[in-house]
Protein backbone atom coordinates (compact mmCIF):
# COMPACT_ATOMS: atom_id res chain seq x y z
CA UNK A 1 0.00 0.00 0.00
CA UNK A 2 2.92 2.42 0.91
CA UNK A 3 4.24 2.01 -2.45
CA UNK A 4 1.11 2.24 -4.14
CA UNK A 5 0.04 5.65 -2.02
CA UNK A 6 3.60 6.72 -3.35
CA UNK A 7 2.79 6.56 -6.92
CA UNK A 8 -0.71 8.32 -6.52
CA UNK A 9 1.23 11.41 -4.21
CA UNK A 10 3.26 11.57 -7.34
CA UNK A 11 0.49 11.66 -9.60
CA UNK A 12 -1.13 14.29 -7.08
CA UNK A 13 1.91 16.55 -7.17
CA UNK A 14 1.57 16.05 -11.39
CA UNK A 15 -2.32 16.69 -12.08
CA UNK A 16 -3.48 18.27 -8.37
CA UNK A 17 -0.81 20.67 -8.23
CA UNK A 18 1.38 21.58 -10.82
CA UNK A 19 -0.56 23.25 -13.33
CA UNK A 20 0.70 26.32 -15.03
CA UNK A 21 4.24 27.55 -15.96
CA UNK A 22 5.94 30.97 -15.20
CA UNK A 23 7.04 33.91 -17.20
CA UNK A 24 9.69 36.39 -15.66
CA UNK A 25 8.59 39.74 -14.44
CA UNK A 26 9.80 42.40 -16.38
CA UNK A 27 13.03 43.87 -15.21
CA UNK A 28 11.38 47.26 -14.89
CA UNK A 29 8.34 45.75 -13.16
CA UNK A 30 10.76 44.01 -10.70
CA UNK A 31 12.86 46.66 -10.02
CA UNK A 32 9.78 48.91 -9.50
CA UNK A 33 8.72 46.06 -6.77
CA UNK A 34 12.19 45.87 -5.16
CA UNK A 35 12.11 49.73 -3.91
CA UNK A 36 11.89 50.27 -0.59
CA UNK A 37 7.65 50.71 -0.09
CA UNK A 38 7.81 54.26 2.41
CA UNK A 39 4.70 54.43 2.62
CA UNK A 40 2.83 51.67 0.97
CA UNK A 41 3.47 49.13 0.19
CA UNK A 42 18.95 24.28 13.59
CA UNK A 43 19.93 27.53 11.50
CA UNK A 44 20.84 26.99 7.99
CA UNK A 45 19.69 23.80 6.56
CA UNK A 46 22.72 23.42 4.57
CA UNK A 47 25.77 25.09 5.05
CA UNK A 48 27.51 27.04 2.44
CA UNK A 49 27.99 25.17 -0.76
CA UNK A 50 26.26 22.11 0.29
CA UNK A 51 23.16 21.12 -2.06
CA UNK A 52 19.97 19.10 -1.27
CA UNK A 53 20.28 15.11 -0.63
CA UNK A 54 18.62 13.88 -4.19
CA UNK A 55 19.03 17.33 -6.04
CA UNK A 56 18.00 17.09 -9.63
CA UNK A 57 20.53 19.44 -11.82
CA UNK A 58 17.31 21.43 -13.01
CA UNK A 59 17.56 25.34 -12.58
CA UNK A 60 14.82 26.07 -9.81
CA UNK A 61 12.31 28.31 -12.11
CA UNK A 62 11.73 30.84 -9.23
CA UNK A 63 14.29 33.06 -7.77
CA UNK A 64 13.54 34.31 -4.23
CA UNK A 65 13.62 37.09 -2.85
CA UNK A 66 17.11 36.25 -1.33
CA UNK A 67 18.42 35.71 -4.87
CA UNK A 68 17.51 38.94 -5.90
CA UNK A 69 18.77 40.47 -3.04
CA UNK A 70 21.89 38.69 -4.09
CA UNK A 71 21.55 39.78 -7.58
CA UNK A 72 20.95 43.59 -6.45
CA UNK A 73 24.31 43.20 -4.93
CA UNK A 74 22.51 43.86 -1.32
CA UNK A 75 22.66 47.34 -2.61
CA UNK A 76 19.28 47.63 -0.42
CA UNK A 77 21.85 47.00 2.71
CA UNK A 78 25.12 49.11 1.83
CA UNK A 79 26.86 50.08 4.57
CA UNK A 80 23.98 49.21 7.14
CA UNK A 81 24.01 47.41 10.02
CA UNK A 82 21.70 44.47 10.01
CA UNK A 83 19.40 41.49 11.92
CA UNK A 84 18.30 38.87 10.23
CA UNK A 85 14.38 37.11 11.35
CA UNK A 86 15.00 33.43 9.70
CA UNK A 87 15.18 29.83 10.49
CA UNK A 88 16.08 26.36 8.62
CA UNK A 89 13.86 27.51 5.76
CA UNK A 90 15.62 30.49 5.10
CA UNK A 91 17.92 29.40 2.49
CA UNK A 92 18.20 30.52 -1.04
CA UNK A 93 17.42 28.75 -4.58
CA UNK A 94 19.99 26.25 -4.46
CA UNK A 95 19.74 25.60 -0.47
CA UNK A 96 21.99 27.78 0.61
CA UNK A 97 21.40 29.13 4.26
CA UNK A 98 20.32 33.24 4.27
CA UNK A 99 22.82 33.38 7.12
CA UNK A 100 25.50 32.42 4.90
CA UNK A 101 24.56 34.31 1.90
CA UNK A 102 24.67 37.48 3.80
CA UNK A 103 27.35 36.79 6.11
CA UNK A 104 29.27 36.68 2.42
CA UNK A 105 28.91 40.40 1.62
CA UNK A 106 31.25 42.94 2.79
CA UNK A 107 28.83 45.68 1.84
CA UNK A 108 26.88 46.05 4.93
CA UNK A 109 27.33 43.92 8.94
CA UNK A 110 25.11 41.04 9.62
CA UNK A 111 25.35 41.71 13.47
CA UNK A 112 22.61 39.87 14.86
CA UNK A 113 19.90 36.87 14.36
CA UNK A 114 16.39 36.46 15.67
CA UNK A 115 14.56 33.55 15.73
CA UNK A 116 10.23 32.42 15.12
CA UNK A 117 8.69 29.25 16.95
CA UNK A 118 10.23 26.37 16.29
CA UNK A 119 13.92 28.52 17.50
CA UNK A 120 16.72 29.92 14.75
CA UNK A 121 17.58 25.57 14.25
CA UNK A 122 14.04 24.45 13.54
CA UNK A 123 14.24 21.90 16.25
CA UNK A 124 11.74 23.15 19.24
CA UNK A 125 8.49 21.64 19.53
CA UNK A 126 5.22 23.75 18.87
CA UNK A 127 4.13 25.98 21.70
CA UNK A 128 7.30 25.38 23.02
CA UNK A 129 9.26 28.68 24.56
CA UNK A 130 12.74 28.81 22.83
CA UNK A 131 15.70 30.56 25.08
CA UNK A 132 17.86 32.77 22.92
CA UNK A 133 21.77 33.27 22.92
CA UNK A 134 24.80 33.06 21.05
CA UNK A 135 24.61 31.09 17.98
CA UNK A 136 27.23 28.48 17.87
CA UNK A 137 28.13 28.83 14.26
CA UNK A 138 28.51 32.54 13.93
CA UNK A 139 29.19 33.83 17.50
CA UNK A 140 26.26 36.33 16.57
CA UNK A 141 24.18 37.24 19.26
CA UNK A 142 20.44 35.23 18.93
CA UNK A 143 17.32 37.01 20.26
CA UNK A 144 14.31 34.61 20.68
CA UNK A 145 11.15 35.83 19.21
CA UNK A 146 8.84 33.11 21.08
CA UNK A 147 9.76 32.81 24.35
CA UNK A 148 9.92 35.68 27.17
CA UNK A 149 9.20 38.45 24.30
CA UNK A 150 7.24 37.98 21.21
CA UNK A 151 8.38 41.11 20.07
CA UNK A 152 11.61 42.65 19.26
CA UNK A 153 12.59 45.01 22.37
CA UNK A 154 14.22 48.78 21.60
CA UNK A 155 17.19 46.99 23.06
CA UNK A 156 17.35 44.27 20.56
CA UNK A 157 17.18 46.55 17.74
CA UNK A 158 19.53 49.35 19.08
CA UNK A 159 22.20 48.62 17.34
CA UNK A 160 20.41 47.97 14.15
CA UNK A 161 19.81 49.64 10.76
CA UNK A 162 16.99 47.21 9.46
CA UNK A 163 15.91 44.16 10.05
CA UNK A 164 15.68 41.57 7.16
CA UNK A 165 12.92 38.79 7.31
CA UNK A 166 13.28 35.51 5.90
CA UNK A 167 10.80 33.23 6.50
CA UNK A 168 8.78 30.55 4.80
CA UNK A 169 5.50 30.87 5.19
CA UNK A 170 2.63 27.70 4.18
CA UNK A 171 -0.09 29.94 3.02
CA UNK A 172 -2.48 29.13 6.15
CA UNK A 173 -3.47 31.97 8.91
CA UNK A 174 -2.72 30.28 12.02
CA UNK A 175 0.56 29.64 11.16
CA UNK A 176 2.79 31.62 13.35
CA UNK A 177 5.69 32.86 11.18
CA UNK A 178 3.54 35.84 9.55
CA UNK A 179 2.57 36.91 13.53
CA UNK A 180 6.20 37.11 14.16
CA UNK A 181 6.79 39.30 11.56
CA UNK A 182 4.02 41.49 11.76
CA UNK A 183 5.27 42.16 16.08
CA UNK A 184 8.73 42.34 13.78
CA UNK A 185 7.07 44.88 11.80
CA UNK A 186 5.37 46.99 15.07
CA UNK A 187 8.80 47.00 16.81
CA UNK A 188 10.96 48.48 13.62
CA UNK A 189 8.38 50.99 12.75
CA UNK A 190 7.82 52.46 16.68
CA UNK A 191 11.77 52.27 16.96
CA UNK A 192 12.05 54.59 13.83
CA UNK A 193 14.29 50.93 12.46
CA UNK A 194 13.51 49.73 8.34
CA UNK A 195 12.02 46.38 7.78
CA UNK A 196 12.93 44.42 4.76
CA UNK A 197 11.23 41.29 3.66
CA UNK A 198 12.89 38.64 1.16
CA UNK A 199 10.02 37.41 -0.39
CA UNK A 200 8.82 33.26 -0.77
CA UNK A 201 6.43 31.83 -2.69
CA UNK A 202 2.98 30.54 -0.99
CA UNK A 203 3.44 27.01 -1.42
CA UNK A 204 -0.37 26.49 -2.09
CA UNK A 205 -0.13 29.40 -4.78
CA UNK A 206 -1.88 32.36 -5.19
CA UNK A 207 -5.17 31.90 -6.60
CA UNK A 208 -7.01 30.05 -3.47
CA UNK A 209 -8.65 31.79 -1.16
CA UNK A 210 -10.99 29.81 1.38
CA UNK A 211 -12.01 29.03 4.87
CA UNK A 212 -13.63 31.32 7.72
CA UNK A 213 -12.47 35.55 8.50
CA UNK A 214 -11.12 36.02 11.61
CA UNK A 215 -12.92 38.07 13.81
CA UNK A 216 -11.17 41.38 15.22
CA UNK A 217 -11.93 40.06 19.01
CA UNK A 218 -10.07 36.78 18.18
CA UNK A 219 -6.86 38.29 16.66
CA UNK A 220 -4.18 36.10 18.07
CA UNK A 221 -0.06 34.99 17.61
CA UNK A 222 -2.20 32.16 16.07
CA UNK A 223 -4.15 34.70 14.15
CA UNK A 224 -3.15 38.24 13.93
CA UNK A 225 -4.30 39.23 10.28
CA UNK A 226 -7.97 39.64 9.14
CA UNK A 227 -7.58 37.74 5.91
CA UNK A 228 -9.69 33.99 5.50
CA UNK A 229 -7.85 31.15 7.11
CA UNK A 230 -6.08 30.29 3.45
CA UNK A 231 -5.32 33.72 2.09
CA UNK A 232 -3.26 32.98 -1.26
CA UNK A 233 -0.81 35.39 -0.34
CA UNK A 234 3.09 35.51 0.25
CA UNK A 235 4.75 37.04 2.94
CA UNK A 236 5.71 40.03 1.02
CA UNK A 237 2.27 40.92 0.07
CA UNK A 238 1.00 40.44 3.75
CA UNK A 239 3.84 42.58 4.97
CA UNK A 240 1.99 45.00 2.42
CA UNK A 241 -1.48 44.01 3.64
CA UNK A 242 -0.83 44.69 7.44
CA UNK A 243 1.06 47.85 6.33
CA UNK A 244 -1.94 49.38 4.31
CA UNK A 245 -4.85 48.41 6.15
CA UNK A 246 -5.84 50.19 9.92
CA UNK A 247 -6.33 47.65 12.01
CA UNK A 248 -3.35 44.99 11.31
CA UNK A 249 -0.66 46.86 13.19
CA UNK A 250 -1.48 47.29 16.86
CA UNK A 251 1.03 50.67 16.88
CA UNK A 252 -0.44 54.39 16.31
CA UNK A 253 -1.79 55.47 12.74
CA UNK A 254 1.39 57.55 12.32
CA UNK A 255 4.09 54.95 13.10
CA UNK A 256 2.30 52.69 10.27
CA UNK A 257 1.90 55.57 7.84
CA UNK A 258 5.60 56.69 8.50
CA UNK A 259 6.82 53.03 9.13
CA UNK A 260 9.73 52.15 6.26
CA UNK A 261 8.99 48.44 4.60
CA UNK A 262 11.17 47.28 2.27
CA UNK A 263 9.76 43.91 0.37
CA UNK A 264 12.06 42.27 -2.16
CA UNK A 265 10.14 40.19 -4.68
CA UNK A 266 10.37 36.51 -6.00
CA UNK A 267 11.49 36.92 -9.65
CA UNK A 268 9.61 34.33 -12.27
CA UNK A 269 6.82 33.39 -9.19
CA UNK A 270 3.19 33.13 -11.00
CA UNK A 271 -0.33 33.53 -8.97
CA UNK A 272 -0.82 29.70 -10.54
CA UNK A 273 2.44 27.90 -9.55
CA UNK A 274 2.18 25.76 -6.91
CA UNK A 275 5.09 24.54 -4.83
CA UNK A 276 6.30 21.93 -7.65
CA UNK A 277 6.04 24.34 -10.05
CA UNK A 278 8.79 26.36 -8.73
CA UNK A 279 11.52 23.71 -9.19
CA UNK A 280 12.87 24.61 -5.84
CA UNK A 281 13.31 22.19 -3.01
CA UNK A 282 11.12 22.13 0.21
CA UNK A 283 13.03 22.13 3.59
CA UNK A 284 11.04 21.58 6.62
CA UNK A 285 9.52 25.10 8.29
CA UNK A 286 9.05 22.87 11.17
CA UNK A 287 8.92 19.77 12.61
CA UNK A 288 5.61 19.00 11.78
CA UNK A 289 5.62 20.19 8.38
CA UNK A 290 8.21 18.22 6.21
CA UNK A 291 6.69 18.64 2.68
CA UNK A 292 4.69 20.47 0.76
CA UNK A 293 1.77 18.08 1.04
CA UNK A 294 1.89 18.32 4.88
CA UNK A 295 1.73 21.89 4.41
CA UNK A 296 -1.13 21.48 2.31
CA UNK A 297 -2.89 18.95 5.17
CA UNK A 298 -2.17 21.74 7.45
CA UNK A 299 -5.12 23.85 6.00
CA UNK A 300 -7.41 20.97 4.79
CA UNK A 301 -6.98 18.93 8.53
CA UNK A 302 -5.38 21.05 11.22
CA UNK A 303 -8.29 22.70 12.31
CA UNK A 304 -10.65 19.59 12.32
CA UNK A 305 -8.55 17.72 14.69
CA UNK A 306 -8.30 20.65 17.91
CA UNK A 307 -11.35 19.42 19.22
CA UNK A 308 -13.64 16.28 18.81
CA UNK A 309 -10.74 13.14 18.70
CA UNK A 310 -9.53 12.92 15.25
CA UNK A 311 -5.48 12.79 14.74
CA UNK A 312 -4.11 13.94 11.24
CA UNK A 313 -1.15 11.98 11.51
CA UNK A 314 1.62 13.87 12.93
CA UNK A 315 4.21 11.56 13.90
CA UNK A 316 3.99 9.08 10.37
CA UNK A 317 5.07 9.77 7.38
CA UNK A 318 1.86 11.12 6.16
CA UNK A 319 1.51 14.24 8.74
CA UNK A 320 -1.89 16.74 8.35
CA UNK A 321 -2.83 13.80 5.61
CA UNK A 322 -3.37 11.17 7.48
CA UNK A 323 -6.87 11.12 9.43
CA UNK A 324 -7.57 8.66 11.97
CA UNK A 325 -10.64 8.27 14.67
CA UNK A 326 -10.20 5.74 17.75
CA UNK A 327 -12.52 3.28 17.28
CA UNK A 328 -13.59 3.39 13.73
CA UNK A 329 -11.88 1.30 10.80
CA UNK A 330 -9.75 2.59 8.41
CA UNK A 331 -12.10 1.61 5.50
CA UNK A 332 -15.21 3.06 7.57
CA UNK A 333 -13.69 6.08 8.35
CA UNK A 334 -13.17 6.75 4.58
CA UNK A 335 -16.81 5.92 4.06
CA UNK A 336 -17.83 7.85 6.15
CA UNK A 337 -15.69 11.09 4.86
CA UNK A 338 -16.85 10.13 1.29
CA UNK A 339 -20.24 11.30 2.38
CA UNK A 340 -19.47 14.42 3.31
CA UNK A 341 -19.02 14.95 -0.59
CA UNK A 342 -15.90 17.32 -0.72
CA UNK A 343 -15.30 17.64 -4.14
CA UNK A 344 -11.70 17.49 -5.32
CA UNK A 345 -10.84 15.07 -2.25
CA UNK A 346 -10.31 11.02 -2.52
CA UNK A 347 -9.80 9.39 1.22
CA UNK A 348 -7.15 6.12 0.61
CA UNK A 349 -7.15 3.58 3.79
CA UNK A 350 -3.19 3.44 4.82
CA UNK A 351 -1.09 1.97 7.52
CA UNK A 352 2.16 3.88 8.67
CA UNK A 353 4.49 3.80 11.81
CA UNK A 354 4.09 6.49 14.45
CA UNK A 355 6.52 6.04 17.38
CA UNK A 356 8.02 2.81 16.35
CA UNK A 357 4.46 1.28 16.06
CA UNK A 358 2.17 0.26 13.46
CA UNK A 359 -0.43 2.99 13.05
CA UNK A 360 -3.71 3.33 10.09
CA UNK A 361 -5.41 5.79 8.87
CA UNK A 362 -6.95 7.30 5.94
CA UNK A 363 -4.85 9.28 3.65
CA UNK A 364 -6.58 12.50 2.41
CA UNK A 365 -5.62 13.07 -1.25
CA UNK A 366 -5.89 15.68 -3.77
CA UNK A 367 -7.79 14.56 -7.35
CA UNK A 368 -8.59 18.89 -8.34
CA UNK A 369 -7.16 21.19 -6.71
CA UNK A 370 -9.13 24.26 -8.34
CA UNK A 371 -12.49 22.76 -7.29
CA UNK A 372 -11.38 22.30 -3.78
CA UNK A 373 -12.72 23.94 -0.51
CA UNK A 374 -9.47 23.26 1.12
CA UNK A 375 -11.00 24.03 4.65
CA UNK A 376 -13.82 22.29 4.15
CA UNK A 377 -13.16 18.86 4.75
CA UNK A 378 -12.04 20.42 8.36
CA UNK A 379 -15.52 21.52 9.52
CA UNK A 380 -17.21 18.28 8.23
CA UNK A 381 -14.96 16.38 10.25
CA UNK A 382 -16.00 18.36 13.44
CA UNK A 383 -19.75 17.73 12.65
CA UNK A 384 -18.37 13.72 12.09
CA UNK A 385 -16.83 13.83 15.93
CA UNK A 386 -20.25 14.56 16.93
CA UNK A 387 -22.01 11.67 15.18
CA UNK A 388 -19.11 9.02 16.01
CA UNK A 389 -18.94 10.40 19.77
CA UNK A 390 -22.37 10.00 20.51
CA UNK A 391 -22.05 13.30 22.37
CA UNK A 392 -21.18 16.66 21.39
CA UNK A 393 -17.03 16.58 22.76
CA UNK A 394 -17.37 21.07 21.74
CA UNK A 395 -20.33 21.06 24.02
CA UNK A 396 -17.88 19.83 26.93
CA UNK A 397 -15.16 21.35 26.39
CA UNK A 398 -13.19 23.57 28.55
CA UNK A 399 -13.10 27.22 28.47
CA UNK A 400 -9.35 27.12 27.34
CA UNK A 401 -10.04 24.43 24.63
CA UNK A 402 -13.07 26.86 23.32
CA UNK A 403 -10.82 30.34 23.39
CA UNK A 404 -8.18 28.30 21.37
CA UNK A 405 -10.14 26.77 19.16
CA UNK A 406 -11.79 30.06 18.19
CA UNK A 407 -8.70 31.68 17.85
CA UNK A 408 -7.79 29.53 15.01
CA UNK A 409 -10.76 29.03 13.66
CA UNK A 410 -11.03 32.88 13.87
CA UNK A 411 -15.05 32.93 14.22
CA UNK A 412 -17.64 32.52 17.19
CA UNK A 413 -20.57 31.94 15.24
CA UNK A 414 -19.23 28.67 13.98
CA UNK A 415 -18.78 27.74 17.61
CA UNK A 416 -21.96 28.76 18.64
CA UNK A 417 -23.28 26.34 15.89
CA UNK A 418 -21.01 23.19 16.39
CA UNK A 419 -21.18 22.87 20.23
CA UNK A 420 -24.99 23.59 20.14
CA UNK A 421 -26.07 21.60 17.64
CA UNK A 422 -23.47 19.31 16.92
CA UNK A 423 -24.15 16.47 14.73
CA UNK A 424 -27.07 18.58 13.66
CA UNK A 425 -24.61 22.11 12.44
CA UNK A 426 -25.49 23.45 9.39
CA UNK A 427 -21.93 22.86 7.61
CA UNK A 428 -22.69 23.76 3.99
CA UNK A 429 -24.63 27.07 5.19
CA UNK A 430 -21.13 28.26 6.84
CA UNK A 431 -19.28 27.12 3.93
CA UNK A 432 -21.55 29.19 1.56
CA UNK A 433 -21.31 32.54 3.51
CA UNK A 434 -17.36 31.87 3.85
CA UNK A 435 -17.40 31.51 0.22
CA UNK A 436 -18.98 35.23 -0.34
CA UNK A 437 -16.66 36.64 1.95
CA UNK A 438 -13.58 35.04 0.41
CA UNK A 439 -14.47 36.57 -3.47
CA UNK A 440 -15.13 39.98 -1.52
CA UNK A 441 -11.28 39.91 0.09
CA UNK A 442 -10.05 38.73 -2.71
CA UNK A 443 -11.17 41.86 -4.78
CA UNK A 444 -9.79 44.42 -1.84
CA UNK A 445 -6.62 42.15 -1.56
CA UNK A 446 -5.53 42.48 -4.66
CA UNK A 447 -4.51 46.09 -4.38
CA UNK A 448 -1.32 44.59 -1.95
CA UNK A 449 -0.52 41.93 -4.68
CA UNK A 450 2.93 41.95 -5.95
CA UNK A 451 2.41 39.39 -8.72
CA UNK A 452 -0.01 38.31 -11.89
Amino acid sequence: MGKVLKIAESAENNAAESHSGSADISRRKFLKGAVSLLGVSSFGALKAGEAFAGESSREPRVMLGVDVLSGMLFSPLAGKRVGLLTNPAGVNRYGVSTINVLRSSRKFRLVSLFGPEHGIYGNERAEVPVEGGVDRRTGLPVYSLYGKYRKPTPKMLSGLDALVVDLQDVGSRSYTYVSCMIRAMEACFECGKEIIVLDRPNPMGGLKVDGPPLDIRLKSYVGMLRVPYVHAMTIGELARFAKGTRDSLEITSGQRRNGKLTVIPMRGWRRSMMWNDTGLRWVPTSPAIPTPSAAMGYAMTGLGCQIGGFKHGYGTKYPFRMLSYPGVSNASLARILRRCDVAGLRYTPVSAKASGSKSGGVYVGITDWRSLSPTAISFHMMRIACVISKGNPFAAATKSQASLFNKHTGTESWWREISSKGAKADVEKFLSIWKIYCRNFQSVAKQFYLYS
